[in-house]
């Protein structure tokens, strides 16, 4: 029996607003506990919501990016459902009016491109934060509790693990290219729920949706929808069903734990949320608000693949956050290499940044210092080996490329004196080697060129040193 499976995602995505939705508390992450709460966010009687222009415009700049129609009149809504970390009762959300509908997301290439649909964006409040101690106490964290979130629904059409992987990846570097989140997994600021059932070819034999909860890393949600998908499937086979139910991921046991019964809408208790007024917007608030989107992802791996000629593996690479592809794009101002620039980038940079657990954007030198480092190479003014010395220094702050190749000695020996002088020493020291050349052993012609670059103190030009050492052996 032939059998596909049909995944739909529930992604929330916390905004990077240095408020919270509905009031002005902070929403910085990692604060003491409870330290970021006030009337407000905690609901306490008679306090009053406010919401934040900024989640409003964030929320359609997602839309844009996923090619969402806008709309022009929305409003919030309460969603009656307890939740143990909400101290209200209640979540503000959007129901039936959300920001964003019908849009779309492709992963894939070429002819297998695959279009996603989104269903909707809306924006909503978080819960606040359960922390369960060893001794089987529950502490409540609320400075969580009134971050501002997207929720962006999908359809069905997701139909693998490594799909929805693509898809996830693909969201995530949409929503870091237009600002609007650091999508982080491990702080939460990417969750993930993933909706889940399998159905035979002809549609007649299906099972139940079950839910799999708060994902919060690309890892468990493959392995998360490969177990679901294969418990399903087995049962389908049975001719057994799934529950249509809620379940977790254990990362530890390999398995999904079943959480309760699946909600449903009547559940939630919607009703319009009287303390927030209508949302409207204008043409041209949407239309400035798109002009502040930047060149997505997707249509830069294009436009490098035509002009730049990189593989694929480097441009996906330098286009996986937008200020590496900024740097990246203004080197390429100051130097014509581009193959040359992505592999000291993704070399010796992104090491270099690894290593010291910095940002892009904490760089002390500039795309032109890097570009002046690699002409300076080019030109054999310095090698490679000390241009990487070089890289260090300016890593270090420094100074400018030649300057600190001046500063140390590090200029290459273009004087074929001096060449000539040093390489004649080395000679008449390794008379066995120069005998072992002469004789059709041309390995011994590396070691005398490495003995020539070991007493010209790695600044010899090499192919300088080639050329004369090949002279000399011929006299």
């Amino acid at each position: 029996m032939s059998i596909r499976t049909i995944i739909g995602l529930e992604i929330h995505v916390e905004l990077s607003t240095k408020s919270k939705i509905f009031c002005s508390c902070s929403t910085d992450f990692g604060s003491t506990a409870n330290s970021q709460c006030c009337p407000i966010c905690i609901g306490m009687p008679g306090s009053l919501p406010t919401l934040n222009k900024k989640v409003v415009d964030y929320a359609v700049k997602a839309g844009l990016a996923l090619n969402c129609n806008i709309a022009r009149e929305s409003n919030m809504d309460r969603k009656n459902y307890f939740y143990p970390d909400l101290v209200k009762g209640y979540q503000i959300t959007q129901y039936d009016q959300p920001l964003c509908k019908n849009g779309f997301l492709e992963i894939g290439q070429g002819k297998n491109i695959k279009k996603i649909g989104i269903k909707r964006i809306h924006i909503e409040e978080d819960t606040g934060k359960s922390l369960h101690t060893n001794q089987d106490v529950t502490l409540l964290d609320y400075n969580r509790s009134g971050v501002p979130l997207i929720e962006i629904v999908t359809e069905p059409d997701l139909s693998s693990a490594e799909e929805t992987k693509e898809f996830l990846e693909s969201l995530r570097d949409i929503l870091k290219y237009i600002g609007i989140s650091d999508v982080k997994m491990e702080e939460g600021s990417l969750r993930c729920d993933v909706n889940i059932n399998v159905a035979n070819e002809n549609g007649k034999s299906f099972s139940n949706i079950t839910e799999l909860k708060n994902l919060n890393s690309f890892k468990s949600v493959v392995k998360a929808i490969e177990f679901e998908e294969n418990r399903h499937r087995l049962l389908l086979q049975e001719d057994k069903n799934t529950s249509k139910e809620t379940r977790r991921w254990d990362d530890i046991a390999n398995i999904t734990i079943s959480m309760r019964s699946k909600e449903t809408e009547y559940d939630y208790r919607y009703f319009l949320e009287p303390d927030i007024m209508n949302i409207a917007l204008s043409e041209d608030e949407i239309n400035k608000i798109k002009e502040t989107l930047p060149e997505l992802p997707r249509d830069k791996r294009e436009r490098w693949a035509t002009i730049f000629k990189l593989p694929e593996y480097d441009i996906n690479i330098l286009t996986s956050f937008l200020e590496l592809a900024n740097f990246f794009e203004e080197t390429m101002a100051y130097y014509n290499s581009p193959k040359k620039l992505s592999n000291w980038i993704m070399t010796e940079l992104l090491r270099r940044l690894k290593e010291e657990e910095m940002d892009i954007n904490q760089l002390i030198f500039t795309p032109k210092d890097l570009a002046e480092l690699l002409d300076l190479i080019d030109k054999g003014v310095i090698n490679n080996s000390i241009g990487k010395k070089v890289f260090m220094e300016m890593f270090n702050g420094e100074g400018k490329p030649k300057i600190i190749a001046e500063k140390n000695g590090w200029i290459q020996i273009e004087d074929i004196k001096v060449i000539d002088e040093v390489l004649r020493g080395i000679l008449r020291e390794n008379p066995h080697s120069v005998n072992d050349y002469r004789n059709g052993k041309d390995r011994a012609f590396g070691y005398l060129v490495g003995q020539s670059m070991k007493a010209l103190k790695g600044k010899g030009n090499p192919q300088l040193i080639n050329k004369v050492l090949k002279k000399l052996l011929e006299e």
